[in-house]
């Protein structure tokens, strides 16, 4: 699909949300649909970077180091702005996995900072982000942002999104939120390449086992994975246990691994960090 039907779509898709929500038919002026069509654009498409063509092994697109970073292999042209414009294009209209395109609300492409130094990686979007179009908005992101807001940023300051940019689907007599499973990550994972290589950030913070499954292909238990640096893409990867699990996990102790790993991500980002701050969930 080229950018101007890409465009087409998406303003097809505003159209038919507006009708649905005020009723009754929506019309153009023949001056309107004339300047349109004459936008279309006569130069072909250029060419996908090569980590994201066809006949790109799938299996690589979740091992740490077998894909060059993509701001040196064919990134678009133009500057950060147009070049995530033209990314978030692409994802909202995503229809790659049937399934889940029949199943979700919207899909969830992230938020926060473009320039961000800091992005958190989750899994995939749960009921609540699957409504409200933004990852972690739900008891588990209220967790993720106080976190956020202790470490000394705003939640806009750093970039928060998933590995998975639709929910995953579920059986009509089941609630709840799924895994997302290893195919259905290896089909978006290039989606969240481009970001990280569009924003550039200093730190990757992974929400969770299963993100970290996602990213780099490693199944082992987060207990095994937290605590210590990995890498993706050649940037310092930092594991840690989700949100959720806190949620579900209310020890003292619990909550001090998580902070640990973030007090880890302040020190390699330079950031200074008080005694007050050090002491958190701290057992005396």
């Amino acid at each position: 699909m080229s950018p101007f039907e890409t465009s087409l779509k998406i303003i097809h898709e505003s159209l038919r949300q507006i009708r649905s929500q005020r009723g009754g038919a929506l019309r153009a002026s023949a001056e309107s649909l004339t300047r349109l069509v004459a936008t279309k654009p006569q130069a072909t498409e250029p060419a996908p970077p090569s980590f994201l063509r066809s006949n790109a092994d799938p299996a690589a697109l979740s091992v740490v180091g077998t894909i060059a970073p993509p701001s040196s292999a064919g990134a678009p042209a133009g500057d950060k702005a147009t070049r995530w414009a033209e990314l978030r294009a692409r994802v909202i209209v995503c229809e790659k996995c049937p399934h889940l395109v029949r199943s979700r609300t919207q899909v969830v492409f992230g938020v926060g900072n473009i320039d961000a130094e800091l992005m958190f990686v989750g899994e995939a979007p749960g009921e609540d982000e699957d409504l409200q179009g933004e990852p972690f908005v739900g008891k588990a992101g209220q967790l993720l942002t106080k976190i956020i807001k202790a470490m000394g940023f705003e939640r806009d300051e750093v970039y928060i999104g998933n590995v998975l940019k639709c929910r995953p689907d579920m059986p009509p007599e089941k609630s709840g939120n799924r895994k997302p499973k290893p195919d259905e990550m290896r089909t978006c994972l290039p989606y969240l390449i481009e970001q990280i290589a569009i924003i550039q950030p200093r730190l990757l913070v992974a929400l969770g086992a299963t993100a970290m499954e996602g990213l780099t292909g490693n199944t082992e238990p987060m207990s095994r994975q937290r605590g210590r640096w990995h890498e993706f893409q050649g940037i310092p990867l930092m594991a840690t246990y989700h949100p959720a699990y806190l949620l579900r996990n209310q020890s003292i102790g619990e909550k001090r691994k998580v902070w640990e790993d973030m007090l880890m991500v302040l020190e390699r980002l330079g950031k200074p960090v008080t005694e007050k701050q050090r002491g958190f969930f701290s057992q005396r």
